[in-house]
């Protein structure tokens, strides 16, 4: 028998974090340090304060550097409770990219390499960043990767240029995808961890974007020559690619956890507003044209919840859990983009202004339907997968 019902002590966490975000973390929104490059460090650290005092910082990281060692499904719980608030996330530490980061270096990072950068990473004293996507290039067909890198001796040397990536004004370090240049890996793809202030790194430009949750804003970066010690390799040489699959397929389920908290803090504040605001004498939920936008966000809230936790118990049981993650990703951020988009038309003319932060909302979840995989990527994906099992059962059914 499958059962649905959480343990008392993810209850509790939920509770506390829902508490923390709706006291203490909500009234940070209205800083003037939330700038249109995301919050400043500054605000970032003040933030991490108040998680940490609360006891409920990094969530999904092992108790060996500081955090509460949550399951997958455990993260499901407090990712949501946490995104609330945009700003819940980076106050508890398991925003993005730096989760990714986070969960992707506790797998396969070297203890070296965890007590370098893991460790100030998870205790949120510094900030990462990701390094793949190409203009033109690396994106959602990561084989088209230009950056490059050769051995010349005991170190690997990486040129190319990199762009929207995620955090990287501010960042400590940064984890580089590039291709190996000659001998046996030739053209594999390969990770490698490097400081950012480190010579031959350059943040050449931060791009004006339409969301502005991310601290360090979203950026063009280069590399010119530059010597990445081969002991700061990530995992394996040639292994790119696989690691890349290591961090995505959680990644993507952790960003459906976040932005289901505000889709559902933005249905809150659009019921509110349905049950006091008056229109031909009644409250304007009781109009089926609005009521039936409730009702359709109270759906919508409900199919992601479930996907999501599907999808993490399976990741709980070991299994890579890529195509659930994957239609979790598109069935999630196509909803929750809905529900954004259903509580500014409720809300009417207030929507469309900023006092509420359901516009916000509405700007900052777009953008979701593109990053980690547009909604068109997966649904090739999961079309070619579709039809490979259709192969040799053709016939068999009547």
């Amino acid at each position: 028998m499958i059962d649905f019902t959480l343990p008392k002590d993810l209850k509790r966490l939920r509770e506390r974090i829902r508490n923390v975000v709706e006291q203490e973390i909500i009234p940070f929104e209205t800083d003037p340090r939330w700038t249109d490059h995301g919050p400043t460090d500054e605000m970032r650290r003040d933030l991490n304060k108040v998680a940490r005092e609360a006891d409920i910082l990094a969530p999904h990281v092992s108790k060996q550097y500081g955090g509460l060692g949550l399951s997958h499904v455990g993260r499901a719980i407090a990712f949501e409770a946490a995104g609330y608030s945009i700003l819940g996330p980076l106050a508890l530490n398991c925003a993005a990219p730096d989760e990714g980061n986070m969960h992707l270096m506790q797998e396969v990072a070297t203890p070296e390499q965890q007590a370098r950068w893991l460790g100030p990473l998870a205790r949120a004293e510094t900030r990462s960043c990701f390094a793949m996507t190409e203009r033109g290039g690396a994106g959602s067909d990561p084989e088209l990767m230009q950056t490059t890198a050769w051995q010349d001796g005991n170190d690997y040397v990486i040129n190319g240029k990199k762009w929207l990536i995620s955090g990287a004004n501010g960042a400590a370090f940064v984890i580089i995808m590039a291709k190996i240049v000659g001998g046996d890996l030739d053209g594999q793809a390969t990770m490698f961890l490097s400081d950012m202030e480190r010579p031959g790194i350059s943040v050449d430009r931060t791009l004006d974007t339409l969301d502005s949750s991310f601290p360090g804003g979203h950026c063009e970066i280069g590399f010119d020559n530059l010597r990445i010690p081969k002991s700061d390799i990530l995992g394996e040489a040639g292994e790119g690619f696989r690691y890349a699959q290591i961090r995505l397929a959680p990644a993507r389920l952790t960003h459906c956890m976040r932005w289901l908290g505000s889709a559902a803090r933005a249905h809150d504040i659009a019921r509110d507003h349905a049950v006091t605001r008056m229109a031909f004498g009644k409250p304007i939920g009781e109009h089926e044209g609005v009521g039936f936008m409730l009702a359709d966000n109270e759906m919508d809230i409900e199919v992601c919840r479930q996907m999501i936790w599907r999808t993490a118990w399976m990741l709980d049981q070991g299994d890579q859990a890529n195509t659930q993650s994957s239609m979790a990703k598109v069935v999630c951020s196509e909803a929750i983009w809905r529900i954004a988009d259903r509580c500014v038309q409720i809300l009417g003319g207030l929507g469309l202004t900023r006092d509420t932060v359901v516009e916000r909302i509405f700007r900052e979840v777009r953008s979701f339907r593109v990053y980690d995989g547009p909604s068109e990527v997966h649904r090739w994906s999961l079309a070619r997968k579709c039809l490979h099992n259709a192969k040799g059962s053709v016939g068999r059914r009547v």
